[in-house]
């Protein structure tokens, strides 16, 4: 079998593993299993292509996934110890809520810290999508699978929608496009068509 039909089969396989990561218990596993699979099989693209851009955007678009839990992560952290830590859990116990007031200057620093964690992190996954895009389109290109155009455009759009929420459910709709593309692969690059020959004529004097 040639690396574009392994990288049909795993590739099919993987987006399919990582659209399950929504299963409770499991869910968290399959996702990791499928991303590897995607991993194993836009390298078999690149390699097949001879483009290793598409790997390398696919990358980029990982990183910058990491990065964007990181950001979450770490702002929450800080936001966190800037309220005051345990200190500040422990102070709750003596505050009266129904007083806005009271709310505000309990929770207004680590309520600050969420917005700017999700939108830190909203950036950084809208980056991600763009060098997802930039590794489909390539892959469409040399492979004629024009399902991998709309699926990072649709990838795309969910990572700027995520901010309305309704962008959960446009990657979701993203992720079942990549199935898709993924299995509809060809089992070898399509022949790209010679330059039409120029005929040079002969003048007679």
């Amino acid at each position: 079998m040639s690396k574009l039909g392994q990288a049909k089969i795993l590739g099919g396989i993987g987006a399919l593993l990582s659209l399950l990561t929504i299963v409770p218990t499991i869910g968290f596993l399959l996702g990791i299993v499928g991303l590897v699979l995607i991993f194993i099989a836009v390298k078999y693209i690149a390699d097949e292509t001879k483009n290793h851009n598409i790997f390398q955007n696919y990358l980029m678009n990982f990183l910058f996934s990491i990065i964007a839990i990181v950001a979450i992560i770490v702002i929450m952290i800080m936001s966190f110890g800037v309220s005051g830590g345990m200190s500040w859990v422990n102070s709750l116990q003596e505050q009266n809520f129904t007083d806005p007031g009271a709310f505000w200057n309990s929770f207004g620093t680590l309520i600050g810290g969420c917005i700017l964690a999700l939108f830190v992190a909203w950036i950084l996954l809208i980056i991600s999508s763009l060098y997802l895009r930039k590794s489909y389109n390539s892959i469409a290109e040399h492979t004629k699978v024009d399902l991998f155009k709309t699926t990072g455009l649709v990838y795309f759009i969910g990572a700027i929608t995520l901010i309305v929420i309704i962008g959960v459910f446009i990657i979701i709709i993203a992720k079942i496009l990549e199935i898709v593309a993924f299995f509809s692969l060809p089992e070898t690059l399509p022949a790209t068509p010679e330059p039409p020959k120029t005929e040079t004529t002969v003048e007679t004097v």
